[in-house]
């Protein structure tokens, strides 16, 4: 894995964050919170695919979601494996089942909680 292709990954999780961002700040009935749970299940998506990017340039493999985090965690690359792995649960929860109630509560861990702790995960600084 070349350096260059790992930072254009790291830029296109940052670039779904945004849409993410921007989908939270504007969502206003339950057809935009739906619409920000399809953004956040393309977010964590591209989480793990970078994670697994960056740990390929540092020689590491992966090959599950699950597997990606807990490596990610183990070489310092992520500083909570658990709040990952609650978002990598919630988004096949809500790719998989849809449950209004379930849905609100997944659009509420994503404005309150999850979007924080996307932000902060600084990338770049990991490669």
């Amino acid at each position: 894995m070349r350096k260059s292709d790992v930072l254009l990954k790291i830029k296109n999780f940052e670039n779904s964050l945004n849409s993410l961002k921007e989908g939270v700040l504007q969502a206003k009935d339950e057809l935009d919170k739906d619409g920000v749970i399809q953004r956040f299940e393309f977010t964590i998506e591209m989480l793990w695919k970078t994670l697994k990017a960056i740990l390929q340039y540092h020689g590491i493999e992966c090959y599950s979601p699950r597997n990606c985090i807990k490596e990610a965690f183990k070489v310092n690359i992520i500083d909570d494996d658990e709040i990952i792995l609650d978002m990598l649960e919630d988004r096949n929860l809500s790719s998989h089942v849809y449950n209004k109630t379930t849905s609100e509560e997944i659009f509420e861990k994503i404005k309150d909680i999850y979007l924080e702790i996307l932000t902060n995960l600084q990338l770049q600084e990991k490669v």
